[in-house]
Order: structure tokens, then C-alpha cells, then sequence
């Protein structure tokens, strides 16, 4: 790891990493523990319209997809509230709408291939020194949000009734974290690219969840698990020249199906043991 950070472009692309693994430990355990991963992917996939029209106009993607992001945020916490259970055929349609967007305004765009493919993939070695402070304005943003309406968040947690009878106005808490999981979703865009956001937003924080006894330290643990799943996967694919964004979560995949075999083991075992007891007993 030492050699890899003589090169401007690896240290680029760990702070980014890291950068993305705090977002993605507070966000994702909000996503997981509330149970909107569906929402989280329609937000996600409508960023690819914005890339598409920023680079047909030629302005900022990160502009772009965070200019998506928010308004699919706001129109899906608009009708969610209103109608939860039609939720999921507008996450559909915002997903394929989004998605069709950015491909029609990526077909009229000149030589835009290269940059399709770091969108969908990610591209973390070219992470520039500009795109490092618009990502480290977001995940401060985030941090000072969540922090600042943790306790009204751990209500929620804990059940909606409960959370408005302490006074907290659910509904306003809804939309914050619709928009602060679509800031966490232009933030990991550049690292694991759009197809595999919600991987990274969901497999550390369950992981957390089973480890955890507070929202506070799941939040810690997942993001503990994120920078290591970064930092495995960036060495591995320097080491073995695979694209950055698949390794990453194919690391984080792989420690996800060990804890679920893991797991799995353990609960035959104990059912083994309390048989034999109750035989021993008889």
C-alpha cells in the first residue's frame, strides 16, 4: 500500500474512497435500518439522466447527477408520503425514465463512451482534485445533517408512532434522508460507478446491523467495513489491473457470503446441540 500512494492519482483515489465510506456508513445504515433500499436504487438510477444532460451541455456531471439525485428526493418523498402503497411503480418508473434520459442525451453527445462507462462502472483513479472537494463538501454535509437530527433519527428507528408522539415531524425526516441518500449516491458514483451504489450503500451496513446494539454504532462499524472493502479492493485491482469499482464490491460480496455461510453454520450447529440435549434429557 506504501508504493501506491507515491502516485497522486492512488492517494486521488483513497481519500475518495474513504470519503465515500463515511457517507456510505451513516447513510446506508439510515437506507437499511428504514428499509428504503428500493428508493435508494430509483434515486441512484435517475442520476444517469443528469450525467447525460450535463454532458450533452457541457457542464459538471457530479453537477448533473446531484441535480437528478435531489429532484428525484423530493418527488419521491412527495408521493411516497402520500400514496406508500403505489411507492414502488414510481421508483420503476423514475428508474427506467432516468435511466432512458441519460442514454438518448449520451447519443447525442460526441465521444461520450469513455465516460459512460465511468459512470456505470466507476472510475476512482481518475478522480480529480476538484471532484475530491465537491465530494468532501458532500460528505460534511451529510455528517453536520445527521448529527444534527441523530436523536430524531433514532426515534424514527425505533417506530414512527413513537417518533411523533416525542414530536418529531416524520414527514420533513422522510425527505432529509431521501436527500442525503442522494447525496451519498453522487458521492459513491465516482468510486463504484452507478450499477453497483446500492451494493456499497447496503452490504456494509448489514453487515453493522448484526454487530451492532445502537444506530450510532452501526453507523461506525459500516463505515469501518466500507473503508476496508476500499482499501482491499483498490490494492487488488492496482495489483491485478481490474477495474477499481468491480473489485471493491466483489470484496465486499465475498465477505457477505462468508458471513452468511458463517451464520448459517453456527445456527446448524446450536440447533444440533439443543437436539442432543433434549434427546439426553429423555
Amino acid at each position: 500500500m506504501t508504493e501506491l500512494l507515491q502516485y497522486d492519482f492512488m492517494r486521488y483515489a483513497l481519500l475518495a474512497g474513504l470519503l465515500a465510506s463515511l457517507v456510505c456508513g451513516i447513510i446506508g445504515s439510515l437506507v437499511v435500518v428504514y428499509r428504503i433500499v428500493f428508493l435508494a436504487g430509483g434515486i441512484a438510477h435517475t442520476a444517469y439522466g443528469g450525467v447525460g444532460v450535463a454532458f450533452y451541455f457541457g457542464f459538471s456531471p457530479f453537477l448533473g447527477a446531484l441535480g437528478a439525485c435531489l429532484t428525484a428526493a423530493l418527488a419521491l418523498s412527495g408521493i411516497t408520503l402520500r400514496k406508500k402503497d403505489r411507492s414502488d411503480a414510481v421508483v420503476g418508473a423514475l428508474w427506467a425514465a432516468g435511466m432512458a434520459v441519460g442514454i438518448l442525451f449520451a447519443d447525442l453527445t460526441p465521444g461520450y463512451r469513455a465516460d459512460l462507462m465511468s459512470t456505470l462502472f466507476g472510475s476512482i483513479l481518475t478522480v480529480s482534485l476538484p471532484d475530491l472537494v465537491l465530494s468532501g463538501g458532500a460528505a460534511l454535509t451529510v455528517l453536520a445533517l445527521v448529527a444534527w437530527n441523530y436523536q430524531d433519527f433514532l426515534a424514527l428507528a425505533y417506530d414512527e408512532a413513537f417518533a411523533r408522539t416525542r414530536g418529531v415531524a416524520t414527514g420533513r425526516l422522510h425527505t432529509l434522508v431521501l436527500v442525503l441518500t442522494a447525496l451519498a449516491v453522487v458521492v459513491l458514483i465516482r468510486v463504484v460507478g452507478l450499477i453497483l451504489v446500492i451494493a456499497l450503500l447496503t452490504i456494509p451496513p448489514y453487515l453493522a446491523e448484526r454487530r451492532s446494539r445502537s444506530l450510532g454504532g452501526m453507523m461506525v462499524l459500516s463505515t469501518l467495513y466500507s473503508g476496508a472493502f476500499v482499501l482491499v479492493g483498490l490494492a487488488l485491482s492496482y495489483r491485478f489491473d481490474l477495474s477499481s469499482g468491480a473489485t471493491i464490491i466483489l470484496v465486499a460480496s465475498g465477505v457477505f457470503l462468508l458471513d452468511a455461510v458463517l451464520r448459517s453454520l453456527q445456527g446448524r450447529g446450536g440447533q444440533a446441540g439443543r437436539s442432543s440435549q433434549g434427546g439426553a434429557g429423555r
